[in-house]
């Protein structure tokens, strides 16, 4: 199956919004988009503007997902990334992460990093980090609450542009508090 990514455009607005509203995301901000906000986040550039690029994901003629890059003037960017739900599960995360990764290190030759944050319930995520050489960095206690209000730890991962590079892995220091 071909995958393709697409820049998104203004027309593409209330695609955008009936996307987002359209299906749900338990691992995100709130499982489910009211309509009325969506339209308000993009109406205000947060899917596209000097420091946000979103992409439509496609697989086999289908927009499928989208990737939706933040904070690139930044060094470190960060990422949203949305699969629609009966498309979950065929391996398009990963091919989208590996894209993503790509497209910032050409395109942004001053990052030196881009990181990303999920639930630590989010099993399918955290491997697929892993799969694209992403490295755990970070884990923030009751960080991110879901819709019941119930509070879930957070899992931060990055990918180093110099490891992105020569293809290796550096991992944190985790035992460092020999300080004195």
């Amino acid at each position: 199956m071909e995958i393709t990514y697409e820049r998104f455009e203004p027309a593409d607005a209330e695609e955008l919004v009936g996307f987002l509203s359209g299906d749900t995301w338990p691992f995100h901000g709130s499982d489910v988009v009211d309509p009325a906000d969506a339209r308000k986040s993009v109406t205000e550039g947060h899917y596209d503007d000097q420091d946000n690029r979103t992409f439509w994901i496609t697989a086999g003629g289908e927009r499928v997902g989208f990737v939706r890059l933040m904070d690139l003037s930044d060094r470190t960017p960060m990422f949203d990334l949305r699969i629609r739900s009966e498309r979950r599960g065929q391996g398009l995360g990963e091919k989208a992460l590996t894209w993503l990764t790509q497209y910032v290190f050409a395109e942004f030759p001053l990052v030196q990093r881009i990181e990303g944050n999920t639930r630590q319930d989010n099993a399918v995520m955290r491997r697929t980090f892993q799969k694209c050489g992403y490295v755990k960095e970070a884990h923030y206690r009751d960080a991110w609450p879901a819709s019941d209000g119930t509070l879930h730890d957070a899992v931060g991962f990055a990918m180093l542009r110099r490891d992105w590079v020569s293809g290796t892995t550096t991992v944190p220091d985790w035992d460092d508090e020999r300080i004195g």
